[in-house]
């Protein structure tokens, strides 16, 4: 049975999509069946694999509430090794439309349970907030990965998340963990970002990747291109970090 990791911190412009677009790639580079799931409105991991989000049928939005089935929704091998579940702006109304519906906490992991035997890996990119969208990847998921960024504000928001989590853990989801803390946007010429790092790792308990994420040009531009860092430019410190990241989730399992 596939493991399923909700990437997610309530902040913004911490590396979420970054990492969910190139942790399943490089994952799928392992050798590893891969399923990615947009759940964040903007779209940006569906527009950062190469997809035209507006002129999708069938995303997460139809998924949730009802109007398609899980494999209609799937967009299959969109680079070797990984699908995809798409989002687009429509997901935005999504929380409105099931104000009435009964255990609606669980209607993406009744979903994906059709079909999680196909995958090693689902992936879950969670919007930046604590909405009901977080909370139907949480219950859906087996851990959390938490990506956070590199500068004063880190722990910001962080144990408010580790909160969240805990909740979901207690009335939700039972079996779900943290899968730990990733470090992202590192930039070894200031020492803020050396800070950054040992401060979080003196104040948590949670565990935390040996990989860090480099701040890296090619990794901001291969969004732009459509494609994962590994493909867009798979020689670069970005393609390599993420590759290790992978490596260690997979060790880790």
């Amino acid at each position: 049975m596939g493991k399923v990791i909700a990437i997610a911190n309530q902040k913004g412009g911490v590396g979420k999509t970054t990492t969910s677009i190139n942790l399943s790639s490089s994952l799928a580079e392992l050798g590893k069946k891969v399923l990615v799931i947009d759940a964040d409105p903007q779209g940006n991991t569906t527009s950062g694999y190469g997809i035209e989000k507006n002129e999708i049928e069938n995303t997460i939005y139809e998924l949730l509430i009802g109007d398609a089935s899980v494999s209609e929704c799937i967009m299959k091998d969109i680079v070797e090794g990984v699908s995809i579940i798409p989002s687009n702006v429509n997901l935005a109304a999504v929380e409105i439309e099931l104000l009435d519906v009964k255990n609606k906490e669980y209607i993406l992991k009744n979903e994906i349970d059709y079909i999680i035997d196909k995958y090693d890996y689902v992936i879950i990119d969670c919007p930046p907030s604590l909405s009901m969208l977080t909370i139907n990847a949480m219950t859906t998921a087996n851990s959390v990965l938490v990506p956070i960024q590199c500068e004063y504000y880190a722990l910001e928001g962080l144990s408010q998340l580790i909160h969240t989590v805990n909740l979901v853990k207690e009335r939700l989801n039972p079996s779900l963990e943290m899968e730990g803390v990733v470090f992202t946007m590192y930039d070894a010429r200031t020492n803020l970002s050396s800070q950054v790092v040992e401060n979080v790792k003196s104040v948590l308990k949670q565990r935390i990747f040996d990989t860090i994420i480099p701040r890296n040009i090619r990794l901001a531009e291969a969004p732009s291109f459509g494609m994962p860092i590994n493909k867009y430019d798979p020689k670069s410190s970005g393609a390599e970090s993420y590759l290790a990241l992978a490596k260690e989730i997979v060790g880790g399992k």
